[in-house]
């Protein structure tokens, strides 16, 4: 094979160890409200 052919084959065995590779878990962080809204209480009937 040629030195082209080596490198070409080589990457594609790069690319596809890497596609099959194990993911990492993504951590997904939820912000909590600083207060609390104000409701309608009913004051002003």
């Amino acid at each position: 094979m040629s030195k082209s052919t080596k490198i070409v084959m080589a990457l594609c065995m790069v690319a596809f160890v890497a596609a099959c590779a194990k993911k990492a878990e993504e951590v997904v962080y939820v912000d909590e409200p600083v207060s609390v809204e104000p409701t309608y209480t009913g004051k002003y009937k």
